[in-house]
């Protein structure tokens, strides 16, 4: 379910993983922490190959931006219960260094305006993760 267009800020807390659907469409993917405190974990999920070379260049521990469209999942866990999982379909992924306590200078960005023939290239059901 697609919940809303969100733009957070975070540290990757695992790298990025590449992997391909049944269609050959490359799908890149990584888990971003955007709690300060505690761990809040966001999936970050992108199909864009304008984002592929930002998004594999991508180190754990790295701080980035992630501008997408929201959205949310229940999924059943080993034991049987369920769990909610939060994801980004993202449009912007920009890498930020120079952290400060007033703003943040920009290593590099790449903005992909949404395009409706990525979504009828792919169904969610086809996402391999």
């Amino acid at each position: 379910m697609s919940l809303a267009k969100a733009t957070v800020t975070g540290t990757v807390y695992r790298a990025p993983e590449k992997r391909f659907t049944q269609n050959n469409i490359a799908v890149s993917a990584f888990v971003l922490n955007i709690g300060e405190r505690d761990e809040s974990l966001i999936r970050v999920v992108s199909r864009r190959n304008a984002l592929d070379e930002v998004v594999s260049s991508l180190n754990k521990n790295e701080r980035v931006l992630v501008e997408g469209r929201l959205q949310t999942a229940t999924v059943k866990t080993d034991d049987g219960s369920e769990k909610r999982i939060y994801e980004i379909e993202a449009n912007t992924v920009e890498k930020l260094s120079g952290v400060s306590n007033v703003e943040h200078s920009t290593e590099e960005i790449v903005k992909f305006e949404s395009d409706e023939s990525v979504n009828e290239l792919i169904n969610e059901d086809e996402i391999p993760f």
